[in-house]
């Protein structure tokens, strides 16, 4: 398991690297133009799990987000909430959804947002659908994107 100082290691890192021209991927790291996507950590999946080990490993991601967010809101203050629920809609009606909300609204419900040196770094908690993995993430982008 990681560390909060790792994630934290992590975040530094993506905040420090130029966003890319094109779409790429890098093991762990989804980068495009304007913005990156990272999974600090990935649960394993919940084919055959049952409601209480669900249960449990979102109690854990949870608690490791909290811990997360406690040291960044030390670095930078406290952050906003971004609520992604409606994006998925909102796409859907032809409303743009910029990169990369429009792919983390399909299984983050909202991200804590801090705005650091132009850019924006967000963190939450997702899961695509019941069976699917638990993702810890972080995402970041220029500041005007969202």
């Amino acid at each position: 398991m990681t560390s909060t100082a790792d994630h934290v290691a992590t975040i530094d890192h993506l905040r420090a690297r130029d966003f890319p021209a094109r779409p790429t991927a890098d093991g762990r790291v989804e980068s495009g133009p304007g913005f990156h996507i990272a999974d600090l950590r990935v649960s394993e999946d919940f084919w055959d799990a049952d409601l209480s080990r669900v249960e449990e490993v979102l109690e854990e991601f949870e608690a490791e987000l909290s811990a997360l967010d406690r040291v960044l809101t030390s670095r930078w203050g406290a952050p906003d909430v971004l609520d992604l629920t409606d994006s998925p809609e909102r796409s859907a009606m032809g409303d743009p959804v910029p990169p990369p909300l429009d792919t983390l609204c399909g299984y983050v419900p909202e991200l804590r947002v801090w705005r650091v040196n132009g850019r924006w770094v967000g963190l939450g908690v997702g899961q695509g659908d019941r069976e699917s993995p638990f993702q810890l993430l972080v995402a970041m982008g220029e500041e005007g994107a969202i």
